[in-house]
């Protein structure tokens, strides 16, 4: 367990740094210390991947605003001109992104944005429910399925909430553990997989119950066949069918965590230096995929 505990704890440091005490906007001007805008500073501290259906650029959600790296390019640019601390995020359709976290330090908004979402592939977004309540740092979505795991505003308590209806209207599941990664199971949304401290959870009724499942804990990822992939602090990369019954590590990504995620075929993972590694053989081996 202590083993376990450790590992976690580096592993959600490097996610979470950069967010402060939650409350804070992302401003730009504040980055060089002296009110003025400086040169961007580019993305810093991923919170999240994703990639668009729409043309398969590769989309990157950091403290200091969204980036983009379109199919053949190396280097990420800026998504318009904000610097929103995007905390969760996750892409659900074509151009069609939903996200969480902290305003640009230039939007009168409160500093918990609930869930907001964009139909122009991040170039505006608008809220959906939750403005000034609740702060999602991990956000998930399969059709109109939405789970959030972050802080309530008044309270600060942590809280998995649950959406039927694309995250307009909202329940309480039930939170085994803090968590750090959460992953749904392609064909059901009613199935996933939480990471904590002390392992990996399951539920099978949309965050109703859970049992124990075996396996290291690390950011997880569903693939479509069903099999399912757990990376850890350390770096390494563990894959198991969807029982969990067997565990084993098949390759290495030679830096620490910071976002995952499983599109199609190919695995992406955002290393805490900022950046982004694809492999396209089930996680055997990595390539360079993104540059800071």
């Amino acid at each position: 367990m202590r083993f376990r505990l450790s590992l976690f704890l580096v592993l959600a440091a490097a996610i979470a740094v950069g967010c402060g005490n939650g409350g804070e906007k992302s401003d730009p001007e504040a980055l060089s210390g002296t009110g003025v805008k400086t040169n961007d500073p580019g993305p810093i501290h991923v919170h999240g991947l994703g990639i668009n259906p729409a043309d398969k650029s590769l989309f990157i959600a950091t403290h200091t605003g969204l980036f983009r790296a379109a199919p053949g390019e190396e280097n990420a640019n800026r998504v318009g001109d904000r610097f929103q601390d995007t905390m969760g995020f996750t892409i659900s359709g074509p151009d069609r992104f939903l996200g969480s976290g902290h305003p640009d330090g230039r939007d009168r908004l409160p500093p918990f944005l609930g869930l907001i979402r964009s139909a122009n592939a991040g170039e505006s977004w608008d809220p959906i429910s939750l403005l000034g309540k609740s702060d999602f740092h991990v956000l998930e979505a399969r059709g109109t399925r939405v789970y959030g795991f972050g802080s309530d505003f008044d309270t600060r308590k942590e809280q998995l909430l649950v959406s039927d209806d694309g995250g307009r209207e909202w329940r309480k599941g039930e939170l085994p553990e803090s968590l750090i990664a959460l992953a749904i199971d392609p064909q059901d949304p009613d199935q996933i997989i939480a990471s904590g401290p002390a392992g990996l959870h399951r539920s099978e009724d949309a965050a109703r119950n859970w049992e124990r499942f075996e396996g290291p804990p690390g950011l997880v990822g569903w693939h479509q066949d069903g099999r399912l992939y757990s990376i850890g602090a350390d770096g390494s990369v563990n894959a198991s069918d969807s029982d969990g019954g067997s565990w084993r590590t098949v390759g290495q990504i030679d830096g620490q965590p910071a976002a995952f995620e499983v599109e199609g075929d190919d695995l992406y993972v955002a290393l805490h230096d900022g950046t982004i590694k694809r492999s396209d053989d089930n996680g055997r081996t990595w390539a360079v995929r993104s540059k800071p």
